[in-house]
Parts: C-alpha cells; sequence; structure tokens
C-alpha cells in the first residue's frame, strides 16, 4: 500500500512541476513496482504495457474524433467566438473561470469528458491570450 501511495505522489508531483504524462506514468509505475517487490522488467512489459495498450485501444477512436472536433473549432474560427463571447460576459481578466464553465456546461451537457478536453484547448488558448495570461499558469509561481 505504501508503495501505490509513493507512486501516486512521484506522478502527482512531477505533473505539477511540469513533466510530461508520457514520461511520468512510467516513472510513477516503476517506484510502485520497486516499492511493492516486483520484478521491474515484468512490470513494465506485461503489466504496465498490457494495461496501456488495452486502454489505448479502447478509448483511441474517442482521442481521434476529439483531437479532429478540437481543430475543427479552431480552424473555423468557432473557439475565437466562444471566447469572445465569454470575454465579453465575464470580462477578459476571468479568463479561468471562463474555461471552467466552458468545460461544465459541456461536460453536463452530455460531451465525453475526453471531447472536451480538445475542444476546450482552443478555447482556453484564446481566453488566455485576451487576458495575457501564459498556458503554464503553474509555472508562474
Amino acid at each position: 500500500m505504501l508503495g501505490i501511495l509513493l507512486g501516486l505522489g512521484v506522478l502527482m508531483l512531477l505533473a505539477y512541476w511540469g513533466w510530461s504524462i508520457v514520461w511520468v506514468a512510467p516513472i510513477g509505475a516503476g517506484v510502485v513496482a520497486l516499492c511493492g517487490g516486483l520484478d521491474w522488467l515484468e512490470t513494465y512489459t506485461h503489466t504496465y504495457m498490457g494495461g496501456f495498450c488495452a486502454f489505448a485501444k479502447v478509448w483511441f477512436p474517442i482521442f481521434m474524433l476529439g483531437a479532429i472536433f478540437g481543430k475543427l473549432m479552431e480552424m473555423s474560427g468557432m473557439a475565437s467566438a466562444i471566447a469572445k463571447l465569454i470575454a465579453q460576459t465575464l470580462g477578459q481578466k476571468r479568463a479561468i473561470l471562463g474555461v471552467i464553465l466552458a468545460c461544465a456546461l459541456l461536460t453536463y451537457g452530455g460531451v465525453s469528458l475526453f471531447v472536451v478536453v480538445f475542444s476546450v484547448y482552443p478555447l482556453a488558448l484564446s481566453l488566455f491570450q485576451k487576458a495575457q495570461i501564459r498556458k503554464h499558469i503553474a509555472l508562474d509561481r
């Protein structure tokens, strides 16, 4: 149990520091394997990669369609139009609140969370540019 908590802590800390999840997830799995007394190589090649591949296989269509939807929103100007409406309604200084409300509306409206992530990203970029907020807010602290 301690290994799982330690692995989760490492995962959260590295993600907070801005590391990519591509690197953070295997490092967290390695910490769990080492603390749990598991064979490190077997854990990566069978347990971790087996679970990762199964997850990617099942959710790939959602990821792909969500990315396409987000790109269409960006290229069509829809994200900018929505960002302009939110900025006019809430004010440019409340860009983060606008992103939270957009995510909540889409999620509560029945849109899959994976699609929300890809579709709100261009919206958030537009809002953050209008409010002059950097993309990496956590790194500014």
